[in-house]
């Protein structure tokens, strides 16, 4: 293993104890379910090691094309995580816009995620390096506020003390040419934390958003029924009792279920847990949501609305409420 490698991993990379529920300290009853969801991030480890350490990327890819279909998006998160953060440190800028029009792009959406990740790791001056300039419609460009998506989960995940305990807020940043929006997508990040910091346990999770103020709830319910949706990890009257405890901003956890499910949809394999929950939340199948989800997509923002990563949210949004089912 090259030594420049080396350091890169051991200065970047927990373990996989460290990102264990126990590890973390989270209240998680070990069980079946659980271990599946601590299956995630241990598979995001996994990819950023391979990425990280890895002298060329086709050698990653062979490598994460070996992984189980239901974890192989999280472990091209951790290997977008790894290329963003060689971009960032090294000469050669090209590896993570080589990665998502590769073998990552059935994995857009969570490719998006782990730059997110690598954000959490470097300081702001390098944000600017990470994320390629890509246009074509195909790597979907207004989903890279995902990259704040995921920036907010991995401060939640991994300092939950500040950031859910002490219910901090980040300072906003121009992203995207829009910094007002910046809290938002980073409170659907730490949405998708509170599905793993719990277990995947509705009453917890549905505890844990409420302690929140009441205008930081609604993204928080969109993270939650993102991860409740891709990642699994409950039960039908879970779900169903998640749904209920949601109450008025019911559609924000049903618009988080359809980008996951799309997001499902576009890398080609859905499992079982992702079709309940979608359906639980919205009454539709993986295919229908898939299908409104590319009939609501934005591609420019919209005054008073935002960037058109919320233009798109708010029209499925709109679509789910009128949806016959």
């Amino acid at each position: 293993m090259p030594a420049l490698g080396a350091l890169r991993r051991l200065i970047m990379a927990p373990s996989l104890d460290d990102v264990s529920f126990a590890g973390r300290g989270f209240p998680v009853e070990p069980d079946e379910r659980t271990r599946q969801l601590e299956a995630v991030p241990q598979a995001v480890v996994t990819g950023f090691e391979w990425g990280i350490e890895d002298k060329d990327l086709a050698t990653t890819e062979r490598r994460l094309a070996l992984v189980d279909p239901l974890n192989r998006g999280f472990a091209y998160e951790g290997a977008t995580m790894a290329c963003a953060v060689r971009d960032a440190m090294g000469p050669n800028r090209h590896r993570t816009r080589d990665l998502l029009r590769g073998g990552g792009r059935p994995h857009i959406f969570l490719n998006y995620i782990g730059i997110g990740f690598a954000m959490a790791k470097l300081p702001r001056p390098l944000w600017k390096k990470v994320v390629p300039d890509l246009t074509e419609p195909g790597l979907y460009p207004a989903m890279s506020w995902l990259c704040v998506d995921g920036y907010g989960f991995d401060r939640a995940y991994f300092d939950t003390g500040t950031w859910v305990g002490g219910q901090r807020m980040d300072a906003p940043y121009d992203w995207d040419q829009d910094s007002s929006y910046w809290q938002r997508a980073f409170d659907q990040g730490v949405g998708r934390a509170l599905w793993f910091i719990h277990g995947g346990h509705a009453g917890n999770v549905s505890a844990a958003v409420r302690a929140f103020a009441g205008d930081r709830q609604a993204d928080l319910w969109s993270g939650v029924g993102l991860a409740a949706t891709f990642a699994g990890g409950s039960t039908a009257a879970d779900l169903a009792g998640l749904r209920e405890e949601a109450g008025a901003l019911a559609g924000h956890l049903a618009q988080g279920a359809v980008f996951a499910a799309k997001a499902r949809h576009h890398a080609g394999f859905v499992p079982e847990h992702s079709g309940a929950a979608v359906h639980a939340f919205t009454g539709l199948s993986v295919d229908a949501v898939a299908r409104l989800a590319d009939d609501c997509a934005a591609t420019a923002p919209e005054n008073g609305v935002g960037p058109a990563y919320e233009v798109w949210r708010r029209r499925v949004r709109t679509r789910l409420s009128t949806a016959v089912v």
